[in-house]
């Protein structure tokens, strides 16, 4: 609440004082020309005021006023896109994405991870639950791609651990025992938006990401 306070308090201030020198310069500018009509009203005839410098500064107040009106036209450029985007990010409510990323939600025993290598390879996976204990610990051969793994929520013991947050941290060796990188994706459902983010974040798995972070859209049938 402090926060969106703020920003509306430093727009209301920007928008003051855009509109105080709006004022000021149109006040300025009408004193000019006055000063200017008087000066060659009065002026003799026989030695005309030089105009170069009028001329000059009348210039000067047309270039200011299309800056301010240039300035303007940014800001509503900037104020449309920023629509646009939460527009956008609104859309990705409810949608099941895949993003880059470890932590995924256990849910009635079965928690999923999208793995990728480049070659065939044996991974070793270790799975922590949100307090950083250790849950799981195994190893797992992966093809060239992506693949799914699936874990269902049982320990190394047996024991069932609760559906909620768990990171998944993985390691790959080919088949001569050279190190290969891999990565790791989470497929989960947006289920909310922070508006209040520049730019609005999408909360995934209780993970903030940004809409560039999104690597899929994942349809479901009906």
């Amino acid at each position: 609440m402090t926060a969106i306070s703020t920003v509306a308090s430093t727009s209301g201030a920007s928008s003051v004082s855009n509109a105080l020198d709006k004022t000021e310069i149109a006040s300025n500018f009408t004193t000019f020309l006055q000063l200017l009509t008087t000066q060659l009203k009065n002026q003799n005839p026989l030695d005309p005021l030089d105009t170069n410098q009028f001329t000059q500064q009348l210039v000067e107040f047309a270039q200011v006023e299309q800056q301010m009106k240039s300035n303007d036209q940014l800001t509503s450029l900037v104020s449309l896109e920023k629509s646009a985007v939460a527009s956008t990010a609104l859309n990705y409510v409810g949608a099941t994405v895949v993003v880059d990323g470890s932590t995924s939600q256990l849910t009635n025993g079965s928690a999923v991870w999208n793995l990728n290598v480049t070659k065939p390879s044996t991974a070793t996976i270790t799975i922590k639950d949100s307090t950083g204990q250790n849950a799981f610990t195994g190893t797992v051969a992966v093809n060239p791609g992506t693949q799914t793994f699936t874990w269902n929520g049982l320990g190394n013991d047996g024991r069932a651990w609760p559906d909620g947050s768990y990171t998944l941290t993985a390691t790959a060796v080919d088949t001569s025992g050279q190190s290969v990188g891999i990565s790791t994706e989470v497929q989960a459902t947006v289920d909310s938006v922070d508006l209040t983010q520049d730019p609005p974040q999408l909360s995934i798995n209780g993970q903030g990401y940004t809409l560039d972070k999104i690597k899929r859209i994942i349809r479901t049938s009906s």
